[in-house]
């Protein structure tokens, strides 16, 4: 059973950056499909960023609002994925959660409980 544990939220102005990682445990990473999402109040949880799993080679995939500001990367020596997040708006304030899949499609297996983060304008 994975575990996740996301780190890294924070209240920050608009324009600076965060870096939120995603821990696991009971798990490797490098074997897993891992995404960002992203939940505000009285919405859905919406797609931020993912990366899939190692081996021959992974890919990357971004929701158009973050693309160019947003990068997902994996440090599979520490087993943490990472979501660098630059250039922050006010419409980035959410609930921030990762994922895991043991498959390179469909949905996912395990979530974290999520990391505040807040921009303010």
């Amino acid at each position: 059973q994975v575990q996740l544990v996301e780190s890294g939220g924070g209240l920050v102005q608009a324009g600076d950056s965060l870096r939120l990682s995603c821990a696991a445990s009971g798990g490797t990473l490098s074997t897993y499909r891992m995404g960002w999402f992203r939940q505000t109040p009285g919405r859905e949880r919406e797609f931020v960023a993912r990366i899939t799993r190692s081996g021959s080679g992974s890919s990357t995939d971004y929701a158009d609002s973050v693309k160019g500001r947003f990068t997902i990367s994996r440090d599979n020596a520490k087993n943490i994925v990472y979501l660098q997040m630059n250039s922050l708006k006010s419409e980035d304030t959410a609930v921030y959660y990762c994922a895991a899949s043991i498959l390179n499609y469909g949905g996912y297996n395990y979530w974290g409980q999520g990391t505040q983060v807040t921009v303010s304008s």
